[in-house]
């Protein structure tokens, strides 16, 4: 594979397991997050930090960074419970401002020339070429989006959809909301975690500017594209986020107008995404084919 294509893998397949996490927030659970942003960078520099100062290896630095992100999104997950439903969108915008000042200002986290020279990733002894990192980034997309699959058919999974559907009616059903609430924040931050670690050994560095309010505006963008509340929507909308400003280059400035202009669209013809119109197309294909199995031949009705 050549390296401009290789890149489109790594960075398309890191914003795709970040689109999964938030989609477990808001298309899961109906917790509408902007602030996705800070905890992808809490598992990037998590992952910087260990590699840098502890010289853990880089397998470690994967499992720590998602631990971390799971825990302080847990721990926010409390916070937003004493915040009302229709405010928890602006404290997450708060939190995302608030991580990066954090990593900026305090020199601990390399201040704003951040984290550099990070080690390159190995696995058993086996340095990581550009090439076999592509394919582990499309291996733990893979795991995130079967096990995102998985969740949905269990008793959290049922749990969080009618967390998502009607709230007061989920806690008169005796599920406990709160709970669910913090344990979905946890879960996005554990995914969200996993892929700022990868994204931090990919690039070798990070920077506080890598992860500002714009980043948790992408991340919304890929899911709303693609489909809000799919798994499929949050992976084709994250690759389509990913390749299309490169296609676009030769455009030079025109080409976030028109990326701008694409995302209005779908908005406005297909709210449900990408996905919800391949389902419609391919619900109006079934119905097509059924009326011509149906439908008899010409001149084949019986004769007496």
């Amino acid at each position: 594979m050549s390296g401009y294509l290789i890149s489109i893998i790594v960075f398309g397949g890191v914003w795709a397991i970040l689109a999964v996490s938030l989609n477990l927030l808001t298309g899961e659970a109906g917790l509408v997050s902007l602030g996705q942003a800070a905890f992808f960078a809490l598992g990037a520099y998590t992952s910087a930090l260990l590699a840098l100062r502890a010289e853990l290896p880089f397998l470690a630095c994967l499992a720590i960074s998602a631990l971390v992100g799971g825990v302080l999104t847990g721990a926010l997950g409390l916070l937003a419970l004493r915040v009302r439903d229709d405010f928890l969108v602006f404290t997450t915008i708060g939190v995302n401002f608030l991580v990066v000042a954090v990593f900026q200002y305090f020199e601990a986290f390399g201040g704003a020339l951040g984290l550099v020279a990070l080690p390159f990733a190995e696995v058993a002894g086996v340095r990581l070429t550009p090439q076999r990192y592509a394919w582990l980034v499309l291996a733990v997309l893979g795991l995130v989006v079967a096990a995102s699959f998985a969740l949905r058919r269990t008793w959290l999974g049922t749990g969080l959809a009618a967390l998502r559907e009607d709230e007061q009616a989920a806690r008169a059903l005796g599920i406990p909301t709160r709970a669910y609430k913090v344990v979905a924040f946890a879960l996005a931050g554990v995914v969200a975690g996993l892929a700022g670690g990868l994204y931090a050994f990919y690039l070798g560095s990070v920077f506080p500017q890598n992860f500002g309010f714009l980043v948790s505006i992408q991340v919304m963008a890929m899911l709303v594209l693609g489909g809000l509340g799919t798994l499929a929507g949050a992976v084709i909308g994250a690759f389509l986020l990913t390749a299309l400003p490169e296609v676009l280059r030769p455009l030079a400035d025109y080409r976030y107008t028109i990326l701008g202009l694409i995302l209005i669209l779908v908005v406005m013809v297909a709210p449900d995404g990408l996905v919800g119109v391949a389902r419609r197309w391919l619900t109006s294909l079934r119905r097509r084919g059924g009326q011509a199995e149906t439908t008899p031949p010409a001149g084949s009705e019986a004769r007496p």
